[in-house]
């Protein structure tokens, strides 16, 4: 996802919230017809503001501003509405995080450097990126961790004992998913809600195979 400077801010997404099959007749898409679509946890992006930025300015300047360089190398600026968190980098390189949808994400990273610009800084607004976004789904049916260890030796990874989690790696999309034996699942490393969506639709069916019935 990318934005000029004059780009007008995304609305946010305001379909309902079932998930719908990727193909129509398709069976393992079919299994998750009407399931909740995961819940969006943080969304991180990056943003290119176009000019250097002194740091000790910014902390000067702006009461919400934190910058401690021996500690970390930018400056942390926190927003109340949209809440998100700006890491803002001498360079003109900028973190947004905290944002629970893209819509909330660029349009905090957009008043991070509007609030730059008030205080002399000639910012742009150039190559805003998703760059990783972290979803909650929940499968609502318990899962036979081991036994799904077992058939995908791969692409997973569980030790009980240093973490309560089986560890799911996607090849397509590359996203990674933390799978708890209540039917809870992390996913993070996505980047779009699309990419998610895949990785559930595909993963969907492997996962009923495994689900606990006792």
């Amino acid at each position: 996802m990318s934005a000029d400077n004059n780009a007008p801010v995304e609305a946010a997404e305001t379909d309902n919230q079932t998930l719908r099959p990727v193909l129509a007749g398709d069976e393992p898409t079919k299994l998750m017809y009407g399931l909740r679509k995961p819940m969006i946890h943080n969304v991180i992006a990056t943003v290119n503001l176009g000019c250097h930025i002194e740091l000790r300015k910014v902390v000067l300047h702006i009461r919400s501003a934190e910058y401690n360089p021996k500690r970390f190398p930018g400056a942390v600026m926190r927003l109340r509405e949209p809440r998100v968190t700006c890491l803002i980098f001498g360079t003109g390189k900028m973190v947004c995080t905290g944002a629970r949808s893209e819509a909330e994400c660029h349009l905090g990273a957009r008043k991070c450097a509007r609030i730059l610009q008030k205080i002399g800084f000639p910012t742009r607004f150039f190559d805003f990126t998703v760059q990783n976004m972290v979803g909650l789904f929940d499968l609502r049916f318990p899962i036979r961790l081991e036994g799904l260890l077992l058939a995908n030796e791969q692409m997973t990874q569980y030790e009980p004992e240093l973490f309560p989690g089986l560890i799911y790696r996607i090849i397509k999309p590359r996203l990674v998913m933390l799978i708890f034996v209540n039917g809870k699942i992390v996913m993070t490393g996505a980047k779009s809600r699309e990419q998610m969506y895949e990785a559930l639709n595909n993963v969907y069916p492997i996962l009923h195979n495994y689900r606990k019935t006792n």
